[in-house]
């Protein structure tokens, strides 16, 4: 029996050497239908993707909208996407990179899009997440907010709320809160 684990290793280090150093790396299944939707990616000429840690790493990258009109035209609102490796069975988590004055998006910046909590489904891909984004800054939605304060703004003063955006994404104060200089 020993003998047995002594030929096993044996093939072992063999195959390892026989590679002349070159791991293989095996890609998961979510690794795979993340390389096919990206390559099949549809974007507006608005949104931009990029891979701050190089091609090889898919599962972790960045989307840049540039709204060309509504409250946040002119401005470049970037979010970091974190695909888990059982993806499309669970959706990617998104983060808005910079602060931004918008009641669907938190101070911490998370997200709030339905796609990516209790309307995910494996069908839906990352085109559709970017579009839903994209579609937050087109028009934001008052009826679900995770900023209270700009949501209850928006809804009652949009002409106030138009402002707001304008202060906050000239790097003003707007609430108690700093923002960051978005132009």
């Amino acid at each position: 029996m020993i003998r047995l684990f002594k030929v096993k290793e044996t093939q072992k280090e063999l195959a390892r050497n026989s590679n002349a150093g070159t791991p293989t790396k095996k890609q998961s299944a979510g690794e795979l239908r993340l390389h096919k939707d990206i390559t099949e990616l549809n974007l507006p000429n608005c949104c931009t993707i990029s891979f701050p840690n190089g091609k090889d790493d898919l599962m972790n990258f960045e989307v840049t909208i540039s709204p060309e009109d509504g409250y946040y035209a002119g401005g470049a609102f970037k979010f970091s996407f974190k695909v888990s490796p059982v993806y499309p069975h669970d959706a990617p988590k998104v983060k808005c990179i910079p602060k931004v004055y918008h009641p669907n998006i938190d101070y911490e910046g998370n997200v709030c899009l339905n796609i990516l909590r209790e309307d995910w489904k494996p069908v839906l891909n990352i085109n559709t997440i970017i579009y839903g984004l994209y579609h937050l800054f087109a028009e934001p939605n008052y009826e679900d907010p995770l900023n209270h304060e700009a949501a209850e703004v928006l809804k009652n003063d949009p002409k106030a709320f138009e402002n707001n955006v304008k202060m906050a994404m000239s790097g003003h104060y707007v609430g108690g809160a700093i923002y960051t200089h978005f132009y």
